[in-house]
């Protein structure tokens, strides 16, 4: 683990738990302080600003818009705090540090755990943490100090947000072997919704590219379900419930071993889903999160490749 720099006032680090836990209470819990530390802390900072950085609600604390300002600022001063000390380390040869990711789940079954396990042999003192969020979570993540990298999916542009690497995939239907289009090379949406369908919920990026072509084709029949989760979709295509949507990412296993078919989708020449990683804008990363990042970015190119080799030739 890497040296914990205390250079800089401890308020900075109390508004920063006071504003994560919305509550002064728990956040000299978990400071291992007197709550009433924290809170002089709070009120010094108030005075210093000239303005009450927090509303003290029955349900506990909310930022102003004075507290939103600084903690622009806080997320800030802490995160390049990191970074001085993973440098510090590094002047000594130590490959330490601490990484938090923000991830969609598709990648936590194949992609991530291959990077996972190249890091660890690499940088075997570095730690990591991870929480998996649906895409449009990711950017708040990132951007508020509570991930040092976003992976997701076709993410919109966002100025707080610095996309770092990205790769393409095609999104394609996904049906079992037994299905009446698992021998088809392709497929049309308008072809895949002649049967049961499995839709995304609007939290996954699938919903979102998708939403035009349904619009178009307005299907006849209802999903025969629509689920947040892309895992749960393609654990139920294996059981013949319809035909789900959703890249070759996040089902690697099971296209392997033949369980789950992948037919690109044909509409508009093809629809792709672009795999991004995020970092928040203007930050100088540490040298754990850098040496992430261009893992993340690696693995992710390799991936591209090997889809592209997989395309049927149509010359």
């Amino acid at each position: 683990m890497s040296r914990r720099l205390r250079i800089h006032s401890p308020a900075i680090h109390y508004f920063d738990m006071v504003r994560r836990c919305q509550s002064i209470r728990e956040a000299a819990r978990r400071l291992n302080v007197a709550s009433s530390a924290v809170n002089r802390q709070i009120l010094k900072l108030e005075d210093e600003v000239g303005s009450p950085l927090f509303e003290r609600l029955p349900g506990g604390l909310r930022l102003t818009a004075a507290g939103e300002i600084f903690t622009r600022h806080v997320i800030v001063v802490l995160q390049d705090n990191a970074r001085v000390a993973s440098e510090l380390d590094a002047l000594h040869g130590l490959r330490t540090g601490h990484v938090e990711i923000a991830t969609v789940s598709g990648v936590t079954t194949d992609l991530l755990p291959c990077v996972l396990q190249r890091m660890r042999e690499r940088y075997p003192r570095v730690t990591v943490g991870i929480v998996s969020l649906g895409s449009q979570a990711i950017p708040e993540a990132v951007t508020a100090g509570e991930a040092d990298i976003g992976l997701a999916f076709a993410l919109r542009r966002i100025a707080d947000l610095q996309q770092l690497g990205v790769g393409h995939f095609r999104l394609g239907a996904i049906v079992a072997p037994g299905h009446p289009l698992a021998d088809r090379r392709d497929v049309s949406f308008a072809t895949c919704a002649e049967h049961q369908l499995i839709l995304a919920k609007s939290d996954l990026s699938i919903h979102h590219l998708l939403a035009p072509v349904i619009a178009r084709i307005a299907p006849r029949h209802k999903p025969s379900l629509e689920t947040g989760s892309v895992e749960l979709a393609a654990q139920m295509v294996k059981r013949g419930a319809g035909v789900a949507f959703q890249t070759r990412i996040g089902i690697e296993t099971e296209l392997d071993n033949g369980s789950l078919i992948h037919l690109p989708l044909t509409d508009g020449g093809g629809i792709f889903s672009d795999l991004g990683v995020y970092v928040r804008s203007a930050r100088y990363l540490p040298v754990a999160v850098d040496a992430f990042v261009r893992a993340l970015c690696e693995e992710i190119a390799a991936r591209e490749a090997q889809e592209k080799d997989l395309q049927p030739d149509r010359s």
